[in-house]
């Protein structure tokens, strides 16, 4: 598979809750790695066996329960996630 940067634009709605996809350049920061990609959604992997589906649509902004999911299953917090993104 070819190396590409997949992400979409983090937003802050008006709860102050971030929605969007999560970029997998920040997840690749803590030890996850991509497995195996089929059409628009892209399987990673972290050394201690933790595997997370994320979505990867072009354009598309994800829901925040979505989002909540893909934070649940990587275990970090919204907060962690912001600080990677940096």
């Amino acid at each position: 598979m070819k190396n590409k940067e997949f992400f979409v634009v983090i937003e802050r709605d008006e709860d102050g809750i971030y929605i969007g996809a999560v970029p997998l350049v920040a997840l690749e920061k803590i030890g996850f790695y991509r497995i195996r990609q089929k059409g628009s959604h892209v399987c990673i992997k972290h050394h201690d066996e933790r595997v997370v589906t994320i979505p990867v649509h072009t354009r598309k902004v994800i829901g925040k329960g979505l989002l909540l999911k893909i934070l649940r299953d990587t275990e970090l917090t919204k907060e962690e996630l912001i600080d990677l993104l940096k």
